[in-house]
């Protein structure tokens, strides 16, 4: 079966990826951190009721949509107050931003 049978085009693969390695990333960040485990499972339950065929979240699919979008803008406010923006330790968290942002704008043109 191709992606376009499946329904997984580009955008969603990039949504996916983005969303999966965000997650590895918080989840193993300062292992064993709460605060960035939660986060990481955080995007994992968004990702699944973005696309698992579940019918009560499929007919509220642009609800689900901004919920990502908006648990990640929170995650970049949260960064921007609180986290590490030294250079170059805070690195990752720099590189971190680029793909949450990324992630917004992959769900922004993801609407239907």
């Amino acid at each position: 079966m191709n992606t376009a049978q499946a329904g997984i085009g580009s955008r969603q693969l990039g949504i996916i990826l983005l969303t999966l390695i965000l997650a590895g990333i918080h989840i193993s960040i300062l292992f064993p951190d709460t605060l960035f485990i939660l986060n990481g499972l955080g995007y994992l339950g968004l990702l699944a009721a973005y696309f698992l065929p579940i019918p009560m979240l499929q007919t509220r699919r642009n609800l689900v949509r901004w919920a990502l979008m908006g648990y990640t803008l929170i995650t970049i406010l949260a960064w921007v107050a609180i986290g590490d923006k030294s250079w170059p330790a805070g690195t990752l968290g720099y590189f971190t931003k680029l793909l949450e942002v990324l992630l917004i704008v992959f769900l922004w043109v993801d609407r239907r």
